[in-house]
């Protein structure tokens, strides 16, 4: 299993440590007012059953004592307090190379996010050329983005709901030949601005950001970047470009991924096998 540190902070607002000192997870961070436009919207949206791809390392509410998902209620403790010290909601999660796991990420981040009382989380895909989150929640892939850039499918046709959470999906849609020409539209900076009227958090899945523009230009439409790495796979030469390609966009921070899994749990080994006597 995968492991995430805690590394996500931006510099000089949050301490180096282990996370201790910071306060609790934030169950109601700042929302803007809902659009009375979307906020109906969404009681339109088809609901799906929560039902993950075998292998796919998913975080379960009704599971959540279970390691990895301890990791990512840490990134997200991080996040929340970000964004009591900044205007963050739409978060575009990246990696240099592929195969660095930023879907992993990204769904269980909004996953994480999504088990918040009152926190409603949109998952995007818009990594288009490659798109992997609707296959780890078995869902359809169209229609979505794409489809409503396109102005062939309305917004609430294109969102699923995950039963049981307050996560919502929006999956890459139908293939198209010219992803990033659809991105350039005005409607897809719409969309980032849009969403933030009723979500409180869009996490975005995006395409490596050396082997394509598309996370680029993301970059530009979000509050904020994360950027996926993977231990002994990513170089400091990739990191070094990927982080210079962003330029002045707002990079939240850095996960790590793909530590061995000794080094994962023995930090809560005693935590969780101790038994009160």
């Amino acid at each position: 299993m995968s492991r995430v540190h805690d590394a996500l902070r931006r510099a000089g607002q949050l301490p180096a440590g282990d996370g201790e000192g910071l306060p609790a997870p934030l169950a109601s961070a700042p929302v803007a007012e809902p659009s009375p436009r979307l906020d109906g919207l969404l009681s339109r949206v088809q609901e799906v059953p929560f039902n993950p791809a075998p292998e796919s390392h998913l975080i379960d509410l009704h599971r959540p004592m279970e390691t990895p998902s301890e990791e990512f209620r840490s990134l997200r403790t991080r996040l929340n307090h970000m964004q009591t010290l900044q205007p963050i909601h739409t978060v575009v999660v990246t990696s240099p190379s592929p195969a660095e796991g930023k879907s992993f990420v990204t769904m269980n981040l909004a996953l994480a996010e999504s088990h918040l009382a009152d926190n409603l989380v949109l998952c995007a895909d818009f990594d288009l050329r490659r798109p992997t989150l609707h296959s780890l929640l078995q869902v359809e892939r169209a229609p979505g983005i794409s489809d409503y850039l396109l102005g062939e499918a309305p917004l609430e046709k294109c969102l699923r709901k995950i039963a049981g959470s307050n996560l919502y999906f929006f999956p890459a849609g139908t293939v198209v030949k010219n992803p990033l020409e659809l991105l350039n539209l005005r409607e897809a900076r719409q969309l980032f601005e849009k969403v933030r009227t009723v979500f409180n958090w869009m996490f975005c899945d995006s395409p490596p950001l050396l082997f394509s523009a598309d996370a680029n230009l993301l970059a530009t439409y979000a509050d904020g970047t994360i950027l996926v790495v993977r231990i002994g796979a990513t170089t400091i030469d990739t990191i070094t470009r990927a982080v210079q390609s962003l330029c002045e966009n707002n990079v939240l921070g850095v996960v790590t991924n793909g530590a061995r899994a000794g080094e994962l749990y023995s930090k809560y080994t005693y935590y969780y096998s101790r038994r009160e006597e």
